[in-house]
């Protein structure tokens, strides 16, 4: 991906809605037994009423948040990162291996099966990976640049401070699908699907050198 400037990213920069990143819950994607699809916070009571596929979708950050530097764990809490990889690809192993470097906390969520890749594409509009999410902001494809960019505009440090303890998040799939818990006496209807909550960007930030708009 060529790198661009500044200017470029001041004109660029946009306001995100509900489908970048929820973070208030687990989105739950239910198969029912005619085949209808849709989308809940809360998992089927019984089998016949579907499988499940969690998305990860509202997972929080990592565990050990707890244990990060607090003006590290500030910058976090409001522009988490999750990056989309496959496997055997070296632009996504690199884009692994730069937040990692940088010390940046990132979720990680793999992309190998028709449901990761249906589920992505209807997640953020796009079927090429590596893909990163910082807060709002959706960028496709690994550039240094960009990502530095952005990083920086959104107040990550420019080099690590996590304790020596710290342990990134493991990888996990985008779509997990999973069994329904056993049926019982009283079949439930599966829950109607939820919006996702809108993003609500903070103030402007007036030390942001990009003048990027999260």
């Amino acid at each position: 991906m060529k790198p661009i400037t500044v200017a470029c990213l001041m004109c660029s920069a946009v306001l995100l809605g509900a489908v970048g990143v929820a973070q208030a819950q687990t989105i739950y994607r239910i198969v029912g037994a005619d085949g209808k699809v849709t989308f809940s916070d809360k998992p089927p009571v019984t089998a016949d009423q579907g499988k499940v596929a969690s998305t990860g979708v509202g997972a929080k950050t990592d565990s050990t948040g707890s244990a990060l530097p607090f003006e590290l764990r500030q910058v976090v809490a409001k522009y988490p990162v999750v990056l989309y990889t496959t496997a055997k690809c070296g632009p996504c192993d690199a884009g692994r291996s730069f937040l990692t470097s940088r010390g940046v906390p990132f979720n990680e969520r793999t992309v190998s099966t028709q449901e990761d890749r249906d589920y992505l594409q209807r997640l953020t509009g796009e079927n090429s990976l590596p893909y990163l999410t910082i807060g709002g902001q959706k960028i496709k494809g690994l550039s240094d640049v960009e990502w530095t960019q952005y990083l920086d505009a959104a107040g990550y440090p420019k080099a690590s401070v996590l304790p020596s303890s710290y342990k990134f998040a493991a990888a996990t799939p985008l779509v997990t699908v999973q069994k329904a818990q056993a049926p019982g006496k009283t079949e439930e209807k599966p829950q109607a699907a939820q919006a996702e909550p809108s993003y609500q960007p903070p103030p402007p930030n007036p030390s942001n050198p990009a003048g990027i708009t999260f």
